[in-house]
Formats: structure tokens, sequence, C-alpha cells
């Protein structure tokens, strides 16, 4: 492996680290209906874990409501019974073949904690960053240490590294306070 190598290995980490934080901050409901809110979740149906949007059409006809119809009646409950679970703190109403998910408007009380829950699935995604970091740099080191590239080489790409590491950090930070305005509107 080479710099080249290492630096492309490093920020493809990083960025699905960027990936991982969308997700999660797309599945954080703000008040208003989106199917994003739960096409995510994990359902165990048909022996497997799936996630929902794999098992169901998800459509948002109303302003605050989320209708769910599955392609196989039988997962209704299943699909239910994960929504219940997930932290989401809705809940479903299954009508026959179609879930109902009325999305309550959100008080204060509750923004709040959603701060938090976005402050720390960012932090969880600054952690993935400088893991990536941490890795990257080893195995510059290790190419130091084996005598494949000098030091100053070493150096550079550390300071490279350092770089992509900031511009990520700094990405985290666009789309914590992207989401937390998004939250606390009212």
């Amino acid at each position: 492996m080479d710099l080249d190598e290492i630096s492309l290995e490093t920020e493809e980490g990083m960025e699905r680290a960027i990936e991982f934080l969308s997700q999660e901050f797309s599945a954080i409901r703000t008040g208003k209906a989106s199917p994003a809110l739960v096409e995510n979740i994990d359902v165990v149906a048909y022996d497997s874990h799936m996630k929902l949007k794999q098992l169901a059409v998800i459509s948002s006809p109303e302003p605050r409501m989320l209708v769910i119809q599955p392609f196989d009646a039988s997962t209704a409950q299943a699909i239910a019974k994960a929504i219940q679970e997930s932290r989401l703190g809705i809940n479903p109403a299954v009508d026959g073949k179609v879930i109902r998910l009325p999305i309550p408007e959100l008080s204060e009380e509750r923004r709040k904690e959603l701060v938090k829950t976005i402050k720390h699935i960012a932090e969880e995604s600054r952690v993935r960053v400088r893991s990536c970091r941490r890795d990257g740099i080893e195995q510059c080191r290790k190419l130091q240490k084996d005598g494949k590239i000098t030091e100053d080489d070493l150096e550079t790409s550390e300071k490279e590294i350092q770089k992509l590491t900031d511009s990520y950090g700094k990405k985290i930070d666009e789309l914590v306070s992207a989401k937390e305005i998004e939250v606390l509107r009212v």
C-alpha cells in the first residue's frame, strides 16, 4: 500500500462517517411527516432483518401523517412493532393492510431532547472521523518504519490527513447546525 492508497482509504472512511450522520439525521423527526423518518427502520420479517422501505410503500398524504402500505399484508404487525420499538416515539395505527403514523407537534422539551440526540450522533461521527485519521497515520508511520517512505513524506502525509480530518469535522458541524435549526424552528 502506498501513500495515495492510504489517503484515499482514509477519505473514504471519513465519507462513510458523513453518510452515517446524514442517514441518522434523516430519521430524526422535525414535526413534519417525511418518509425518510421511517424508511431505514429494521423490521424482522421473513426470518430476517429488512429495511422498511424494502417491505412497503411509504407516503405522506398530509403534512402530519405517514401512510405505510406493506407489499405483503402479513408483515403489517411486524412493521408496526418495529416502529414502536424505534426511537421515534410514534405509535402506529394498523388499519387492515395500511399503517398510519400521525406525527404530533413537537413540544419545546422534546425539541431540546432532539438537539441533545443530534449532538450525540454528531459526536459518534466525529469519533469515526478521528478513528480514520488515526488508522491512516498509523499506516503511514508503518511505511516510514519499513523504509518505504522518508521522514518528509511521513510529515507531509500526516498534514494531509489532518487537513482531511479538519474538513470533515467542518462538514459535521455544518450538518449539525442545519439540523438544529430545523428542529428548533417552531
